[in-house]
């Protein structure tokens, strides 16, 4: 009997031990998820003062095997932020910007000093053995490869990504191309294909006009900068995987991610179409465009804002080529606004008192608040019209932004010395990080770092560099 009565507690001590993480389990408060662990991450926050604990890409190696301004405009944002960038350019020749729009003789240009600063440059002939050799011995260390050649030009030398991943595992390999997977994916692309084929020249011109490209570089800087964002968060994933990844970035796309307002706008017009005219709340599909008739895609719409607000530039004094202030009219500005400019009565005038009544006249709108904006300068409208909360910017020359004070004091108008043009103005650094402190540093000249890279990082001795270079590897 004690036996069995034994054996029944025991058989209740177990059976309640089972059921036990069960009522834990339901109890038990939602867990956090975990932070990403990194390799170097330190037991607690340095006790550095802010900008003296080193850079943010301190310690990440970037192979820059792309040219022109697509993949520059990446690895030149990417050495801003502290990763040691070497430049692989062809002897004799390099990155071809290098002699593009040359302003002065022997010396680099401006369109290359401006989008290669920071970074080192080593010279490789990739068609020779020894050549690959270095470039292999290269990539043993690099967290990233970038380029942006041609379409199946790395796989033609001789490094496709298979044979990349199988030399060093960790290395993030980014290509930039024209086009993505489809009819048009062996086609070549410059900024102004990219744009027409993005859908931002259809959609930005004059509505009697052809379509117009941009001088913002969206389609080639545009697409730099989502390749940096590609490029960072396969550097963070790589943390949790211990691999690195194949990154492909097409202009057309990022150039479409660029101007998704306007796919926005044609989905408008598409239901419109499909609903028989015009949303119930205007009288055409997209109210805020001054256009006077639209066709089955988005149209082009001068300078008419592309949110939902109604702006425009307008004419300001003394009349010159850039005297103009954009100027958005949201609805609560309208009242202050009209008595600014000396037209208190449109306030209550059924015309232009309401939204509605706005949008349907807009080219009387504008015609009444640029009689009072050419009477002022631009900059004298941005300050009257923030006073009373009206969105608005004077209309900025290159002239304008190289003379700004303000900019230079910020460190994004920067003169940078350099040892064959002189001092040159750039564009720093426009990300401001409390903990990364940049330093514009100017462009290489081809070949600088060579020697150093091969001897210092690579092992060579000066007689196999010699040995090399008359080879015509390096």
């Amino acid at each position: 009997m004690a036996k069995k009565a034994a054996k029944k507690k025991a058989a209740s001590k177990t059976k309640a031990r089972k059921a036990a993480p069960a009522k834990r389990k339901a109890a038990a408060p939602a867990r956090r998820p975990k932070a990403i662990a990194t390799a170097a991450a330190p037991a607690k926050p340095s006790s550095k003062p802010w900008g003296a604990a080193g850079k943010a890409l301190d310690g990440i190696r970037i192979l820059d095997m792309s040219h022109v301004q697509a993949g520059p405009s990446a690895t030149q944002m990417l050495a801003w932020l502290g990763a040691d960038v070497i430049k692989v350019e062809m002897p004799g020749r390099g990155d071809i910007t290098r002699g593009q729009l040359m302003d002065m003789p022997d010396a680099d240009s401006l369109y290359f000093t401006m989008l290669n600063s920071n970074k080192r440059s080593i010279t490789i002939n990739m068609k020779s053995e020894a050549g690959k050799e270095v470039f292999t011995k290269l990539l043993k260390s690099a967290d990233v490869l970038i380029e942006n050649f041609g379409p199946g030009v790395m796989d033609r030398q001789g490094f496709p990504w298979e044979l990349i991943h199988k030399i060093n595992p960790r290395t993030i390999y980014a290509s930039i191309k024209g086009f993505g997977a489809g009819p048009y994916v062996d086609c070549k692309a410059y900024e102004n294909v990219a744009q027409c084929m993005g859908g931002s020249a259809s959609t930005t011109g004059w509505e009697d006009g052809a379509p117009t490209v941009t001088g913002a570089q969206i389609g080639d800087s545009g697409t730099g900068m989502h390749c940096v964002a590609a490029i960072l968060a396969s550097l963070i994933q790589r943390q949790k995987t211990g691999r690195g990844q194949r990154v492909e970035l097409a202009m057309q796309d990022c150039v479409l991610n660029l101007v998704r307002v306007k796919l926005r706008d044609q989905q408008r017009i598409d239901w419109a179409a499909a609903n028989g005219g015009a949303p119930k709340w205007g009288k055409k599909a997209l109210p805020e465009y001054p256009n006077k008739t639209f066709g089955e895609a988005v149209p082009r719409a001068g300078n008419a804002s592309g949110g939902g607000q109604p702006g425009n530039a307008l004419k300001c004094a003394p009349g010159g080529p850039n005297d103009y202030c954009y100027v958005i009219i949201q609805p609560h500005v309208w009242e202050p606004l009209a008595k600014l400019i000396g037209r208190p009565e449109l306030v209550t005038d059924p015309n232009f008192a309401s939204v509605p009544a706005r949008l349907a006249r807009l080219d009387e709108v504008w015609a009444v608040v640029e009689a009072w904006t050419s009477k002022h300068s631009k900059f004298e409208v941005m300050r009257q019209l923030n006073e009373i909360d009206v969105p608005c910017g004077p209309i900025m020359s290159m002239k304008d932004l190289s003379d700004d004070k303000s900019l230079a004091e910020r460190g994004i108008i920067v003169d940078v010395p350099h040892p064959k043009r002189g001092s040159y103005k750039t564009v720093g650094c426009p990300l401001q990080m409390s903990d990364t402190k940049v330093e514009v540093k100017r462009s290489p000249l081809l070949g600088e770092h060579t020697d150093e890279i091969l001897a210092k990082e690579l092992g060579y001795s000066k007689a196999d560099i010699e040995k090399m270079r008359q080879g015509g590897a390096i």
